[in-house]
């Protein structure tokens, strides 16, 4: 595996390999099994895999986790190593901004609504990243994990949009045995707070079932999610189509049920598609 940290040498690097189908998966390090399956996908079908660990400033606003982000870079680079992986990338900001930078904007709507009504201007720095580093590594293939949908979905839209040569892979999410999505901030939880956090997959399993057994109004759902997590502080409940798009009736099929809430002071997030 070769490591990087300069990004004129890396593109420099990946010249010599313009004939080979080239996958990359962007993380934010603290890997876990849900990066793994991203991984292990991209090593399996493409020539060359690319891995970037960058925490990435732009995307967290003030008094979020910037400073405090889980780093396991030792673990990690182990875990990409015996997962077959040909290129670690490991840049630092410096390498990946400028100043007076021209910027990559989030749209009006979709942008702001849901993870970015409370965090205003974050998906500016997750589109802008992303670009940055799809033109870094030239990929064919890049690959997104589905716990992030309106991330996944904003930056399939930039890629269609901008005319990006590369096919982005939607990617399952990845669950520990009890249900609870796996997240690098699940680190943040002790024993009781992990116990708690269980309640937000147990809700999306009940809208799931009840979508199952018929029930299409969306409020009847949202009223049954709420009473499963009335210990926890709830960000947003929603109920959206595959677009984003608010719906009162479910579509089965082009549907996304769609939680945030807090467990203790960690954010969690997770969703369901039906």
């Amino acid at each position: 595996m070769q490591i990087f940290t300069k990004t004129d040498n890396l593109i420099k690097y990946l010249d010599d390999f313009s004939n080979k189908t080239k996958g990359f998966v962007p993380t934010m390090g603290a890997l876990h099994g849900g990066h793994l399956s991203l991984i292990q996908k991209c090593v399996k079908e493409n020539d060359i895999s690319i891995v970037s660990i960058f925490v990435n400033p732009t995307q967290f606003l003030e008094g979020e986790d910037f400073d405090k982000y889980p780093k396991k870079i030792d673990a990690d680079k182990k875990i990409c190593s015996l997962a077959g992986v040909d290129i670690l990338f490991l840049p630092s900001a410096d390498e990946i901004y400028f100043e007076d930078e021209i910027s990559i904007l989030a749209p009006k709507i979709k942008g702001y609504i849901l993870e970015g009504h409370k965090r205003p201007g974050h998906f500016n720095g997750v589109l802008q990243v992303v670009l940055k580093l799809l033109n870094i590594t030239r990929a064919d293939n890049a690959y997104f994990g589905k716990k992030d949908a309106q991330q996944l979905y904003l930056v399939k839209k930039m890629a269609k949009e901008l005319f990006l040569r590369i096919n982005i892979i939607e990617c399952n999410i990845i669950r520990e045995d009890s249900g609870l999505a796996l997240s690098s901030r699940n680190s943040y939880l002790g024993q009781k707070e992990k116990k708690d956090a269980l309640l937000i997959s147990e809700a999306l399993k009940k809208a799931t079932q009840m979508v199952a057994k018929g029930e299409k109004d969306v409020s009847n759902i949202k009223r049954e999610i709420s009473k499963i997590l009335n210990t926890l502080k709830v960000e947003y409940i929603e109920i959206t189509d595959r677009d984003f798009n608010k719906i009162d009736t479910i579509e089965q099929g082009n549907t996304r049920i769609l939680i945030a809430a807090y467990v203790g002071l960690t954010r969690l997030i997770d969703n369901v598609e039906v």
